[in-house]
């Protein structure tokens, strides 16, 4: 018979693990989400139940009054005085939590790390923790492992998936110069794009899958320095990489035909459309995407589709926009918008007329276009609707605009 082996399940704190150097094959690790929950104040809920029915068993875990909180690894500015403190906080704990499952790990052990948060803010800690450690990225990949139902997610852009970073306690290589590095990167991430995006990985999940790509270049090295000397850290890493990603998204969702023809503004409202869907995100998601296509966000928005509640970002589809304000505009999706409007209400020669006088009528882009963000909309949505409706009238309505076009040339 086999010998069974016992597990042994201990608590300790994550920066100072009770085993020896180089005892573990294999470390996995969910870390905490950077400000997503408050972990410790949510466990109170149960801690002060717990406590009473089985703290007499297990002494040592229900010695408090409440669960200790004061090295609890969150970004929780409430606790840490301001916003910037509490991103140190976490960056700095969280690195020393790395270090110590490197210390821990055989030479080419491996270490699974699972994360999920959205912002960039969320990653910019992470990836520095992770650099800092010693630990090398060699492999990423999106696992679907969030609820869509859940409360979060509703009339937010949630992630739908888990980025699972697999590391390895092997040698680095000394020093990488950021513009090779991005060469590299930019080899590595279009192979793994290809892919994510043939098996149907999209959104908010797509931009951060191809961060989890870049991070197993840019990971390779021990510091990464442009030519002038300065040190690359993870903000101009994620730069970089939103930018590679954006690019790659728009000529996708357009099937590359006409991506270089669009406006910034667009661009922005495919792209938004394609990585949150109708929901509201946090203003500094909505900058960096609205950065990546060319466009200040603080200029434009609350002037036209672009609207910002208190702290978030919202993209309006031509069912909330008022027909009259669009009527000066030659912006393709205020054109388009209006069309739709038109069409709706049944004003047919109206919608012709538009049509003509803005010369989108006789463009394939302006159908592309539509037909690009129909297919990234949800099948109930308002939106979706009135752009499938409108394009399964298309080739008439070309014809029509073409025939009544040349019947003006001649007279």
């Amino acid at each position: 018979m086999k010998k069974l082996h016992i597990p042994h399940v201990s608590q300790s704190s994550a920066t100072e693990l009770p085993y020896p150097d180089n005892y573990f094959d294999a470390v996995f690790t969910d870390p905490p989400y950077y400000d997503n929950v408050n972990y410790a104040e949510l466990s109170d809920f149960f801690y002060v139940w717990l406590k009473r029915s089985i703290g007499d068993l297990y002494p040592d875990l229900f010695s408090t009054p409440l669960t200790p909180k004061s090295k609890e690894i969150v970004a929780n500015p409430v606790r840490h005085g301001n916003q910037e403190s509490a991103k140190k906080f976490f960056e700095e704990m969280l690195k020393k939590s790395f270090q110590e499952i490197y210390r821990v790990l055989k030479p080419n052990g491996i270490c699974i790390i699972v994360y999920a948060h959205k912002s960039t803010a969320g990653w910019e800690t992470l990836i520095n923790s992770l650099l800092d450690s010693g630990l090398v990225p060699t492999a990423s990949w999106p696992i679907d492992t969030e609820m869509k139902e859940r409360l979060n997610a509703q009339e937010t852009a949630s992630l739908a998936s888990s980025i699972y970073i697999v590391c390895r306690k092997i040698k680095r290589e000394e020093t990488g110069w950021f513009n090779e590095v991005k060469e590299e990167i930019k080899k590595h991430i279009f192979q793994k794009l290809d892919r994510l995006w043939s098996e149907g990985i999209s959104g908010a999940d797509f931009f951060i899958a191809g961060i989890g790509s870049a991070i197993e270049i840019f990971g390779r090295y021990e510091k990464v320095m442009d030519y002038e000397g300065n040190i690359i850290r993870a903000d101009k890493l994620l730069e970089f990489v939103r930018e590679v990603v954006t690019d790659y998204a728009v000529r996708q969702i357009l099937h590359n035909g006409i991506a270089g023809e669009l406006s910034p503004l667009t661009r922005f409202y495919i792209l938004f459309r394609w990585a949150f869907g109708e929901g509201k995100v946090e203003f500094d998601e909505a900058r960096k995407l609205a950065q990546s296509v060319g466009i200040d966000l603080a200029r434009e928005w609350n002037k036209g589709f672009i609207k910002k509640e208190k702290e978030f970002i919202k993209v309006l589809g031509p069912q909330d926009r008022n027909l009259k304000e669009l009527e000066n505009s030659t912006e393709l999706i205020d054109v388009l918008h209006r069309v739709l409007l038109l069409w709706k209400d049944g004003r047919r020669e109206e919608m012709k007329k538009v049509l003509q006088e803005t010369g989108f009528g006789s463009k394939d882009s302006f159908y592309k276009v539509a037909q690009a963000i129909s297919e990234t909309l949800p099948k109930d949505s308002k939106e979706k609707k009135l752009l499938d409706g409108f394009l399964s009238g298309k080739e008439k309505l070309k014809e029509e605009i073409k025939e009544e076009k040349t019947i003006g040339r001649l007279l």
